[in-house]
């Protein structure tokens, strides 16, 4: 069994994730983490499936065969475990290059970023908008929680970094 990791989108409709799991399963694949969402008409998709080496190319196939889904696959190997995992919730005024700048701050440290969600919204007492985001942390040393957290909010005055348990 090898891991690969698969990327989807398509259309979204009805059923589309029943048929995936369906190709996955019809041909020995395990299905290990995903993340699924419908953005602005899109189904997107990352998957991380165990999937016998003699069965992964039938499995693109038939994948394929799914109308208007395009992919992309890579196979993977274990990550090193990272020390420590921290989550963090952001909520700042929405501005041009605000992900580059936390990115920027979070890579300077030697932080991997291992997820991150993050949504547009509009404050509904004042119509602001603002930028929402999950990011989920490695870290390599305990001593970088606390630059994190110094170097993010020196990001501005606006914005709020709320620790979440995970």
């Amino acid at each position: 069994m090898l891991r690969y990791l698969i990327t989807l989108q398509a259309p979204d409709r009805k059923g589309l994730v029943e048929q995936i799991a369906h190709a996955v399963s019809r041909h020995g694949g395990s299905w290990l983490d995903s993340e699924l969402r419908h953005i602005d008409g899109i189904f997107a998709a990352i998957l991380l499936l165990e999937v016998p080496s003699l069965k992964m190319d039938e499995l693109i196939e038939s994948l394929e065969c799914i109308d208007h889904l395009t992919l992309t696959y890579s196979k993977t190997s274990l990550p090193q475990k990272p020390i420590k995992r921290l989550s963090y919730s952001l909520v700042a005024y929405d501005r041009p290059g605000l992900v580059l700048d936390i990115s920027n701050r979070i890579t300077a440290l030697g932080i991997n970023i291992e997820q991150f969600s993050s949504q547009f919204e509009t404050a509904g007492h004042t119509g602001i908008a603002l930028f929402r985001a999950t990011i989920g942390l490695g870290l390599t040393d305990l001593s970088q929680e606390d630059q994190l957290v110094r170097s993010l909010y020196s990001l501005g005055d606006d914005l709020v970094l709320d620790k979440l348990s995970r």
